[in-house]
């Protein structure tokens, strides 16, 4: 009989890496929310099970951060109108978080969960979510647009930050 080993624990550039992709789903997941109507229990149960290191014929996805992940759709969700309180004054007056993409909605929302909420360094919150910008819009100038808007966000959030 052969002994099952249990499973290495991630190395820290792993986790890094999971709590980025995290960051990505948490984006997704809230606005499919947005967009679907469905609920947060719903969403995350689908990002978890269909999603988190899922192999499909479009390609492989990465492997989350659970955790991460939840703590970021939950809060976003439970925090949300302080938080587009907060996007609104870093917008400027003539586009308040109603009229901006859906997709930069969602990404401020996760951001200023994590600003808020967790204790994510403001710099590294900055970063990642440029990070994801990048992704959605790779050939935009949405990233430059979120660094000022998270910049202005995490002042107000996190002085002690910077």
């Amino acid at each position: 009989m052969t002994e099952s080993k249990p499973a290495a624990k991630p190395s820290n550039a792993e986790k890094k890496q999971m709590r980025s992709a995290a960051r990505l789903y948490a984006v997704q997941a809230l606005f499919q929310m947005e967009v679907s109507g469905q609920t947060i229990k719903a969403v995350c149960r689908e990002f978890e099970v269909h999603r988190f290191g899922a192999t499909y014929d479009e390609g492989e996805f990465a492997e989350g951060d659970v955790d991460h992940f939840r703590l970021l759709v939950d809060h976003a969700v439970n925090y949300q109108a302080r938080i587009d309180q907060m996007t609104d004054r870093a917008l400027v007056a003539k586009w308040p978080i109603d009229r901006i993409d859906p997709v930069l909605r969602a990404l401020f929302r996760a951001a200023g969960a994590e600003m808020t909420q967790m204790p994510t360094p403001p710099k590294v919150v900055i970063t990642e979510f440029v990070d994801v910008a990048k992704a959605f819009f790779p050939d935009g100038k949405e990233s430059k647009f979120v660094n000022a808007v998270l910049d202005h966000m995490a002042h107000e959030a996190k002085p002690e930050g910077f």
